[in-house]
């Protein structure tokens, strides 16, 4: 077990460690998107449309800031751009739980859901130019175990936050927001290359172009919004198809936190498990198992066979989410880090906003089981994009490592920030 241990957290940067801390803090916090559906309509009195709006808007926001974030990454920095987007969160947080008028309400969560995405395209920039390329596999795993710790931490914590008060929620949430700020503002230094990289990031018209005719990228990030218009419906329609089974929301609740438990629980064996093995086909087969778990969703109907559900997509999710990350590390040139990952956090954006309509429309005129099936049929379609894909992709990322190692002086000492460090124990 301690070879295991040294193995899986040992050699990694100690600015990752910041990172990683942080991003556990956020995430125990994170009270009010559990809960906000509900406030806004047992608390606020809002109707269900109404609150549905304001949950779009949250969207939008998110997809505004993703996009400004990513930008912002790359010419102004990483370290500002998160301090930026943390603090303003945590004031957005605060007016919108004071807020009361629905215009109020929605307004703030419009800039909410901006500066909260905002952090996202820069917090994974500093995580590709912190961590060396051998350990991101482990490193990304490490920081999606502590997304799902934190998160379904918060899930408890939340619901006895929201008995004492519901403005608790955002106090507390604000409070998280403000301590990552902190942390970052003491303990994390600006990883952004400078010089040439530097002035390349300095051209959003040369940087656009590169995106947007970059297929082998864009391609990849038509993939992942595939695979999460599946992965989103067990927040939109999976709690409707339980509903009419005639089990509770509380049901619900109790079966969805599998998918946090087995994430805990696993996420950290599966480095070990998928390394050295092709991506692609990693890839291909989180696709088809995740479609496997929604798509056997058309035939539950019993608390045990949602269970069960849940466990078989949640394993694909584990699979999917390293090598992911991993892939967008090696598929985004370094002095464009940032905006490629706001193209990349654009996907989920539109996901998010995308998988209730969708899986709404599919389920009222073509039925539940059809629904299902659909889900089961993308992630096969999606498995065997990525095996036919994978090999452009590897060739792409092998040639944006020749480049920059063509690129580094040699003999140069690379910055304090992007060297491996032992990490403290």
């Amino acid at each position: 077990m301690r070879s295991w241990f040294r193995d899986t957290t040992g050699g990694l940067p100690t600015t990752f460690w910041y990172l990683w801390t942080g991003t556990l803090i956020n995430r125990l916090g994170s009270f009010v998107l559990v809960f906000l559906a509900i406030y806004l309509t047992q608390e606020r009195g809002f109707s269900a449309s109404q609150a549905g709006l304001v949950l779009g808007l949250w969207g939008v926001g998110g997809a505004v800031g993703t996009t400004a974030g990513g930008t912002l990454a790359d010419r102004w920095g990483r370290r500002p751009t998160l301090l930026t987007a943390h603090v303003g969160a945590a004031a957005m947080m605060l007016a919108l739980g004071l807020a009361k008028d629905l215009w109020a309400v929605a307004l703030g969560a419009l800039l909410l859901g901006m500066f909260a995405e905002a952090a996202r395209p820069a917090f994974g920039a500093m995580m590709i130019d912190v961590v060396p390329a051998k350990d991101r596999l482990r490193a990304f795993s490490l920081n999606y175990w502590a997304i799902n710790l934190g998160f379904a931490c918060a899930a408890i914590l939340a619901g006895l936050a929201a008995q004492a008060d519901y403005l608790l929620l955002f106090v507390v949430d604000a409070a998280t927001m403000l301590i990552t700020a902190l942390i970052i503002f003491t303990r994390v230094p600006e990883t952004r290359q400078s010089g040439r990289a530097a002035a390349a990031a300095k051209a959003p018209r040369g940087a656009l172009r590169t995106i947007l005719t970059d297929r082998v990228y864009l391609g990849f990030v038509a993939l992942n919004l595939l695979a999460a218009l599946v992965f989103l419906q067990h927040i939109s329609m999976l709690p409707i198809a339980m509903s009419d089974d005639g089990l509770s929301p509380a049901t619900y609740g109790s079966v969805i936190a599998l998918n946090g438990v087995l994430i805990v629980i696993g996420q950290l064996f599966v480095p070990r498990l998928i390394r050295g093995r092709s991506r692609s086909h990693v890839l291909a087969l989180a696709a088809v198992v995740m479609g496997a778990g929604f798509g056997l969703t058309a035939f539950a109907g019993t608390v045990w066979l949602y269970g069960l559900t849940v466990l078989i997509w949640t394993v694909g999710e584990m699979l999917n989410s390293p090598s992911n990350s991993t892939l967008i590390a090696e598929l985004s040139p370094a002095e464009l880090r940032g905006r490629y990952q706001g193209v990349f956090s654009l996907s989920w954006q539109i996901a998010g906003a995308c998988a209730p309509i969708l899986g709404g429309l599919v389920r009222e005129h073509a039925g539940n089981a059809t629904l299902w099936l659909a889900c089961a049929g993308i992630g096969i379609v999606t498995a065997v994009a990525h095996l036919v894909s994978g090999p452009a992709r590897e060739r792409r990322a092998t040639a944006l490592r020749r480049t920059g190692e063509a690129l580094a002086p040699v003999g140069a000492t690379p910055s304090p920030a992007a060297q491996p460090e032992a990490a403290s124990a």
